[in-house]
């Protein structure tokens, strides 16, 4: 039995940032990692470059039942204290849209960079290490029993996320140990995940697997919820920004719409082209790739030259252009999903130390709590500021 005061169960983003924060502080740390290595989903992210944090960040890119829970979080380890660190580093980078900060280079210099932050302050990192229980032994004190060696503890940070992208070692271990000490958890769901549609219903577009179009993308019962990006087709449905910003607020089968011209107005377009004898299909490839035209005017309307259309209908294909709506058979499932939404219920946390109101010296902290963030790198902002809130509390 190995006395520790703080044992972090997982080695990915938040779990490496909580423990660099509590080494500093003096704390013994060490993390136990279920995977052969830390980090794997960092190593991934970004196409291997790792879109590690956004310039602008608040509570509004986050998707949670308590809405305003990450605020604390947030506001105590900025995009801005991340920066500072990957500049300490020498690890160069680069903003691409909408305030989206990558590497220059690889992942891995992010990796590095956390794991020489734990190696700094004294952090024992053990990976392929299987969990079989753990135990609270005394009201300030857990038991943790592992295929490693057991350890005692007066902290225990649950960093295990949730069950997006199962082949990487993703499991359920955080949701078992809440519902162990009767913690409340909110329904998970994939999230940042490719639609699905019935097949019937797809044909028509399942040829046009790559095209994509710059749409803008909402949900009618969510308000002022819109993302405008790229929508691309797929064999099976919709991927593409839009498409997975989106995936986040449906729940899988929920309908939404498209805008698919957002800068034009096609109704005044058709009225400026009505005595054109071009094909319809032909007309809108002007403004969408020729395949996708094809494919939309093959699904919805009876091709024609535009002069025989009458007004009615002109306003009618128009409408479906710039509302076109769908409702998807499902999703692409957690094999596909870059989050899972969902998770502990915030209201059993605090929102300024991550530590369970029912359990004290239980902590949850980044993807396996109910607080899911937009595409961008905002879900790799929770994970340091969580990480960090509980790493200086634990």
């Amino acid at each position: 039995m190995q006395k520790r005061d703080v044992i972090i169960i997982g080695a990915g983003a938040a779990g490496l940032m909580c423990a660099a924060e509590a080494g500093k502080r003096g704390r013994m740390v060490t993390i136990l990692e279920s995977s052969e290595k830390p980090g794997k989903k960092i190593l991934i992210s970004g196409g291997g470059r790792c879109n590690f944090t956004n310039r602008i960040v608040t509570s509004e890119n986050f998707i949670s039942n308590n809405p305003h829970f990450s605020r604390s979080a947030l506001a105590g380890f900025t995009p801005d204290d991340f920066i500072f660190m990957v500049e300490s580093y020498n690890i160069s980078y680069h903003e691409k849209k909408l305030g989206q900060l990558f590497c220059d280079g690889s992942s891995r210099e992010i990796l590095y960079m956390l794991t020489d932050e734990c190696k700094k302050y004294g952090v024992e990192i053990i990976t392929d290490c299987k969990i079989s229980e753990v135990i609270k032994i005394e009201s300030n004190s857990f038991e943790i029993r592992s295929s490693y060696k057991n350890f005692v503890c007066d902290s225990i940070v649950i960093a295990t996320g949730g069950l997006s992208i199962p082949k990487m070692g993703a499991t359920d271990f955080g949701y078992r140990i809440a519902k162990k000490f009767e913690i409340n958890i909110i329904n998970t769901f994939p999230a940042l995940v490719p639609l699905k549609f019935n097949v019937n219903e797809w044909k028509e577009f399942s040829d046009i697997s790559g095209v994509s179009v710059d749409s803008i993308v909402s949900v009618k019962s969510k308000g002022k919820i819109k993302f405008r990006e790229n929508v691309l087709f797929t064999h099976k449905g919709l991927s593409g920004p839009a498409i997975l910003q989106i995936s986040s607020y449906i729940n899988n089968t929920e309908s939404f719409e498209i805008d698919l011209l957002p800068d034009r107005d096609m109704f005044k377009i058709f009225i400026e082209n009505s005595g054109s004898k071009i094909q319809l299909s032909n007309f809108l490839s002007a403004y969408f790739p020729k395949r996708f035209s094809e494919a939309f005017v093959g699904k919805y309307i009876l091709s024609k030259p535009v002069y025989q259309y009458t007004q009615k209908d002109l306003k009618n294909i128009s409408d479906k252009i710039h509302n076109w709506e769908l409702q998807p058979s499902g999703t692409e499932g957690y094999e596909k999903a870059e989050v899972t939404a969902g998770g502990i219920d915030t209201r059993e946390l605090s929102s300024k130390t991550m530590e369970s109101k029912k359990v004290s010296g239980l902590y949850f902290i980044g993807e396996v709590v109910d607080v899911t963030g937009w595409l961008g790198g905002y879900n790799f902002q929770w994970a340091w500021s969580s990480g960090a809130a509980a790493g200086r509390s634990c």
